[in-house]
């Protein structure tokens, strides 16, 4: 398959989007704090030091599910759709399970760098974040669709 010609994502659109994603992933983590009381049988302490290893495996699973379902399911996330944005492998084609596991833990390291992972973009040729040089990612700006006449 030949590499990608469409536009790379600017940063300032990939904060955007991730702004939008803040959305569905509260929800996901009410429902991940909620699983966490069941699975502590209703009293969930999170001052211990186990409790508060339960919330956040939990909320981290439902993170990495909510991303790599949707990278690997179309390309992008809700976040993504609304500025027409999509993360295609480097030579174009859809992200498979394992390049969207690898993605998105590289990711968390991007942002736990102070967001030097993110920022690298603006210095970048190609607009590649680290986790994008690393996974052979690329984000790519959609076209609009052409209108109905």
């Amino acid at each position: 398959m030949s590499k990608i010609t469409a536009t790379p994502a600017t940063l300032w659109l990939r904060l955007l989007a991730i702004v939008y994603d803040l959305l569905p992933l509260l929800g996901l983590w009410l429902g991940a704090a909620g699983l966490a009381v069941l699975l502590s049988g209703g009293a969930l302490d999170t001052h211990r030091l186990g409790g508060k290893l339960t919330m956040q495996a939990l909320v981290l699973l439902a993170s990495g599910a909510y991303f790599i379902v949707s990278w690997t399911r179309g390309g992008q996330t809700i976040g993504m759709r609304a500025w027409r944005l999509r993360v295609v492998r480097s030579d174009g084609a859809p992200l498979t399970i394992a390049q969207s596991a690898l993605r998105f833990p590289l990711a968390l390291l991007s942002l736990a760098a102070l967001g030097a992972g993110f920022w690298w973009s603006l210095i970048d040729r190609d607009r590649l974040t680290w986790h994008d040089r690393i996974a052979r990612t690329l984000v790519v700006r959609l076209e609009k669709p052409a209108s109905a006449k």
